[in-house]
């Protein structure tokens, strides 16, 4: 997947679950509707847990890229 272009870009990979989504979540909240959240993570629980649970909140899962090192790349667009 090529990178895509986002209005925010959040961080995660110091944190571990639940944190991920939650500072996810608060990113999401602070955003207008259509922008996109580019998500920076690192490890398997987050790479479930952070694109289901936006999906679930009716967000959009635009795609996911993987890194180097096991970082991964999210792109949500906010409901």
């Amino acid at each position: 997947m090529q990178e895509q272009s986002h209005d925010v870009a959040l961080d995660i990979t110091a944190e571990t679950c639940p944190m991920t989504f939650v500072r996810t979540r608060l990113a999401l909240d602070r955003m207008a509707s259509g922008q996109v959240l580019r998500v920076t993570m690192k490890g398997d629980e987050p790479r479930r847990n952070v694109p289901r649970t936006a999906a679930e909140q009716g967000h959009q899962v635009l795609g996911m890229r993987e890194g180097e090192g096991g970082v991964a790349e999210l792109w949500l667009r906010r409901k």
